[in-house]
């Protein structure tokens, strides 16, 4: 959450939701969701409240209590920026959005900047720069080495030290403020902004912030196309910067299953390698490789990935 929206304004609602964290943590989700509600009762337009309750109550086992509670988050919050609607999609209440709100996300990284690097890398095995790095060196008939390289969704720039000894120039862009500022630290990128994948680029103005068209022939997107549903935005914006024959080298979650994508119950969406392929080939890029690997893990459990190397055709 963020921290302006941690306090309800009311010390006495405060004090309630404190003590329903303690019940949830201590394992009573359904006693937390009933002091949650006496809170609410007290400030009845809290959005992070309302969202906290949906969670208990998910938790206890009241799908349709967790249900209403994110409606009314809906309600308070059009821009939805705790998500409601994908955990709504989560639980079969509405239909699975092609994107995750903008706000969600960004609001998502900039909270989850400052332990990024600890909690993915060090306690999760994220692996994908690496992984991903290995694989575009690997490829035949692929460059040595690149004049521009534009790491989408960079974060907080993990791809940028391991391609920037074969990249000329290396420019990173992000919606996250929080991860961009954590990726200047690195000084390894020439050149970092803000732009919003999920957005149609012909309508959002998404090269203002220095995506010039046709002049990278190295794209890479590294764990990020599991923030999006629908890629057909994000392909876009990719051939839209790519010059012929440019690699697009990223990664997406495995769905494992055939069909388009799917989301989970992390909240990420995972594709399937028919899909990728076609959308792939729907906007002019040929794949040139393909691996398939476990990227990170998540509650304890492998998160299966595959990784792509694609070239714009001329």
């Amino acid at each position: 959450m963020l921290p302006s929206q941690l306090s309800s304004g009311d010390v006495i609602a405060d004090r309630r939701a404190d003590y329903a964290k303690m019940l949830a943590e201590g394992g009573e989700p359904a006693s937390a969701a009933e002091l949650m509600e006496q809170a609410l009762e007290l400030v009845p337009r809290w959005t992070a409240g309302w969202f906290t309750l949906a969670t208990y109550r998910e938790k206890a086992g009241d799908a349709p209590g967790a249900i209403a509670a994110l409606n009314e988050v809906l309600a308070l919050d059009a821009g939805d920026v705790f998500g409601a609607r994908l955990k709504l999609a989560v639980l079969g209440a509405v239909e699975v959005p092609d994107r995750p709100p903008s706000l969600y996300v960004e609001r998502l990284f900039d909270d989850y900047a400052d332990r990024f690097e600890t909690s993915l890398v060090g306690k999760l095995g994220y692996s994908v720069p690496g992984k991903l790095a290995a694989l575009i060196a690997g490829t035949a008939n692929i460059s040595a080495h690149f004049q521009l390289a534009v790491d989408l969704g960079c974060g907080t720039g993990l791809f940028g030290p391991e391609i920037r000894e074969r990249v000329d120039r290396l420019e990173g862009f992000d919606l996250s403020k929080g991860m961009l500022a954590k990726a200047a630290e690195k000084g390894v990128y020439d050149h970092l902004g803000q732009a919003d994948l999920s957005l149609d680029p012909l309508l959002s103005g998404v090269f203002d912030a220095g995506l010039a068209p046709g002049r990278a022939d190295l794209i890479t997107a590294a764990d990020v196309l599991m923030y999006l549903g629908d890629l057909h935005g994000v392909m876009a914006i990719t051939r839209m910067l790519a010059t012929d024959g440019a690699i697009f080298a990223f990664s997406v979650e495995d769905a494992e299953r055939p069909g388009g994508y799917t989301l989970r119950d992390s909240l990420r969406f995972a594709h399937s390698e028919a899909y990728v392929k076609q959308i792939l080939a729907d906007h002019g890029f040929d794949v040139q490789d393909l691996a398939r690997s476990i990227i990170r893990m998540d509650a304890g459990k492998p998160v299966h990935g595959i990784l792509f190397i694609a070239r714009k055709s001329a």
